[in-house]
């Protein structure tokens, strides 16, 4: 059963609603500012933005935001709640600059060199972890990532709490060169792109 196909299935939903509701709590808002996390990201206004693992939107809302009204966001989840949630909230505040999808970010897509920023914000696998719908295989998703990066564009990482063999793993895959680390944002850019 493919990812896409467990974000349908009204079990994996039911089970996995709690979590999108910790993810909105005000708790984590006071623990866990996003717009200070994505200021580590270095968004930029007018960027084309895809963050994988949206959720329900707790980094989405601030994120489009910051890239205003001529930037684009491209929302992207496996899970029908989470897409569904943040939807809702999209159209409540009225952002026109934010596509939500459900889909997973093994197969994005998108077209090649499309996107200027990437954010993995909490969604890299914890090695032990297999649940397709918790760990996203590096060796599929980084190759993904890449080829939807333009030449310029960059790869922001951001886990709670990091794991030290992610950032390592990608480092190693040779398709990304560390740039720098700010409010807890791991920053890659292309290894064929120019420094």
């Amino acid at each position: 059963m493919s990812t896409e196909d467990l974000g349908k299935s009204k079990f994996v939903n039911m089970l996995l609603k709690p979590a999108g509701s910790a993810m909105e709590s005000r708790l984590r808002h006071l623990l866990q500012d996003p717009e200070k996390i994505l200021r580590g990201a270095d968004l930029q206004p007018g960027q084309t933005v895809l963050e994988v693992g949206s959720g329900t939107g707790f980094f989405s809302m601030a994120a489009a935001r910051i890239i205003g009204d001529e930037g684009h966001l491209i929302a992207m989840d496996p899970l029908a709640a989470y897409v569904d949630r943040l939807n809702e909230k999209v159209e409540a505040a009225g952002l026109q600059n934010v596509r939500v999808v459900r889909r997973d970010a093994l197969q994005a897509r998108l077209d090649a060199a499309s996107i200027d920023k990437v954010l993995l914000f909490g969604v890299l696998p914890l090695i032990p972890l297999r649940h397709p719908l918790t760990a996203l295989p590096l060796n599929r998703l980084l190759p993904e990532m890449h080829r939807v990066l333009k030449p310029e564009g960059t790869l922001a990482v951001w886990m709670f709490p990091i794991a030290g063999l992610v950032p390592l793993s990608i480092r190693r895959s040779g398709l990304f060169a560390y740039l720098h680390k700010r409010n807890g944002v791991h920053n890659y850019r292309l290894c064929n792109a120019k420094s």
